[in-house]
């Protein structure tokens, strides 16, 4: 899959790539209405992309989920899970949002669908797109930063590649009171930039990316943490722009 990216396209994108579908205390997605209605603005027909199956749930009840938070803002959903040719319903469709769940399994079906580089060309063509956990991981350069375990075997780690870097959703800071023993997320990071140069991005619950055209901006009420091989990583401000700061 070429992830080799033109300024033409780049003028299109519109996404929004957010660390979590549910803040605490909150219904899913609701945080997000907003953004989600001025997203989506230009159809009331969503594709839901429900392979992530978080703790294994079924494609048509992950689906009516969706559809419950789309309801809100006045939009349908359909799952992708229901066309017979799902490439054909991704190049026709007017917007697509991808949930959370488990990164290795939604990208295996979308290798195995054959829907990773049509999906990617639809969001350089300039369908919006919501993704969410999972649905923000594959928004990367590669899956190699996500949380999840490894339950399945995808093919490759390569995902969309539309943004240039890589995401850690729900980003933890060490808590300096725990008695946990394991890992850090920065160690976990750490331990990526030994093998990895693409910088990677730790999103906390309740940020999200705004990607408007060449704009990506951090949006939601915290800093974002940010990793680049052999440098100290440092944290960055809601509402600052990534869109010049790995050049």
């Amino acid at each position: 899959m070429n992830n080799t990216n033109n300024n033409h396209s780049l003028s299109a994108r519109q996404l929004i790539v957010a660390s979590t579908s549910t803040v605490y205390g909150g219904e899913y997605l609701d945080y997000l209405l907003d953004e989600m209605r001025e997203l989506f603005k230009n159809t009331n027909e969503i594709v839901f992309i429900p392979f992530a199956r978080p703790g294994g749930i079924s494609h048509d009840a992950y689906t009516e989920k969706a559809a419950e938070a789309f309801a809100k803002i006045g939009k349908k959903v359909v799952g992708l899970h229901t066309f017979k040719n799902p490439v054909e319903a991704l190049k026709n469709a007017k917007g697509a949002f991808t949930g959370g769940g488990n990164t290795f399994v939604l990208v295996s079906s979308l290798y195995r669908l054959e829907l990773m580089q049509p999906l990617r060309e639809a969001i350089f063509n300039g369908m919006p797109y919501l993704g969410t956990s999972a649905g923000s991981n594959i928004c990367g350069i590669s899956m190699q930063t996500t949380n999840d375990m490894p339950i399945v075997y995808p093919p490759s780690f390569k995902t969309l590649g539309v943004i240039p870097f890589n995401l850690n959703p729900h980003y933890l800071d060490p808590n300096p009171a725990s008695k946990h023993m394991g890992e850090t997320r920065e160690t976990r990071i750490a331990e990526f930039h030994t093998q990895n140069t693409i910088p990677v991005v730790g999103l906390r619950e309740g940020s999200w990316l705004s990607v408007s055209g060449d704009e990506i901006t951090l949006k939601g009420n915290l800093e974002a943490r940010v990793f680049e091989q052999n440098k100290t990583p440092y944290e960055v401000e809601s509402g600052i722009s990534f869109s010049n700061l790995f050049r």
